[in-house]
């Protein structure tokens, strides 16, 4: 099996783009968030039983999960929450276990938001941490969603806590400041981490 690296880091740190820096060298990237929209894609029998449910009020014009509408539901309504990752945990994670099996490329890029919380670091070699301040976490996801800082707040503390999430760092991207300034250092530290790991892997 390839060597698994797991990326994780509470919301809004920039995930997203340091897996993108992995892409751009080549590095096969499975993403938690994707695999999530993917096992309740339309027509999708997980679908079917999240509007049968919620009712038909959760699905977009075009017929799709609205994802907006139901994350704002199950925070509001914690049993809701308990519900659906009952329903759906099972089938994400047997999909991205299916997906990160099947790579040949010498090891792969694992991005979970909750691999600490849902205790998927024992399936990593390597845990990558992208790290920020909680002003960060809330200033960037308030202009990125045009969220309520209530709702981020809720989030953020539904992951662990930042010094917890550094505990379990084998490696750390530091991802405070403006992202466009930042840009030319996390393309540096990204092809350092990259050529590391393609050692730890050969090894």
């Amino acid at each position: 099996m390839t060597y698994i690296v797991g990326l994780t880091g509470g919301i809004g740190s920039g995930k997203s783009t340091v897996a993108n820096l992995f892409i751009e060298l080549g590095v096969p990237v499975i993403d938690a968030d994707i695999v999530a929209r993917q096992v309740v894609q339309k027509g999708s029998p997980l679908l079917a039983q999240i509007v049968t449910h919620f009712g038909e009020q959760i699905l977009l014009d075009n017929g799709e999960l609205d994802r907006a509408q139901l994350r704002t539901r199950i925070f509001q309504q914690p049993e809701e929450k308990i519900w659906l990752n009952n329903l759906l945990h099972p089938a994400i994670r047997q999909e991205m276990l299916r997906q990160l099996y099947a790579q040949t490329y010498p090891y792969v890029l694992w991005v979970v938001p909750l691999l600490i919380e849902n205790n998927l670091t024992e399936l990593c070699q390597r845990v990558l941490v992208v790290d920020v301040k909680l002003e960060t976490q809330l200033q960037r996801t308030s202009q990125r969603d045009g969220n309520q800082i209530e709702l981020i707040q809720q989030i953020i503390h539904a992951q662990v806590d930042r010094y917890t999430r550094l505990s379990f760092a084998d490696d750390v991207i530091n991802n405070d400041g403006d992202l466009s300034q930042t840009l030319v250092a996390l393309k540096q530290k990204v092809l350092e981490l990259h050529h590391q790991y393609l050692a730890l892997a050969k090894a």
